[in-house]
């Protein structure tokens, strides 16, 4: 069975964003796999950590994605704190470059799915561009 884990808190320590998860979830020892996928239906990017030979699919809400975008930008690390383990999340800023750019004004990945990822990470590069 995959494990899914929403990481609805961020905060700000340091030079690296910290995203933790709900206080419920149960997660044996995890590794981060660089790997990252899109749940249209949830407006989440979802991180593949590795726990053993299953995922558990780490869940990036639309309402981080700010700070999550601010994070990237400063080359800070970003880091999962579930419990009292962290695990930083290896090449996010690839991983995240590359969903966006394959959204961007594609209808496959729905309509609000598109609008929220161009709102959140492209504004301010669609409002150079028209400039």
């Amino acid at each position: 069975m995959r494990k899914k884990v929403w990481l609805n808190k961020t905060i700000q320590e340091a030079s690296q964003l910290v995203l933790q998860g709900e206080s419920t979830d149960v997660i044996g020892t995890l590794n981060p796999s660089g790997q990252m996928v899109v749940d249209s239906d949830e407006l989440a990017f979802v991180y593949l950590a590795e726990e053993g030979d299953e995922f558990t699919y780490l869940y990036l809400p639309d309402f981080i994605w700010p700070e999550l975008k601010m994070a990237v930008e400063a080359d800070q690390n970003v880091v999962v704190r579930l419990g009292r383990s962290d695990m930083t999340l290896l090449q996010l800023k690839d991983e995240l470059a590359y969903l966006v750019s394959n959204i961007e004004g594609n209808g496959n990945y729905g309509e609000a799915m598109v609008q929220k990822v161009e709102s959140v990470f492209l504004a301010n590069e669609k409002m150079e561009q028209a400039e």
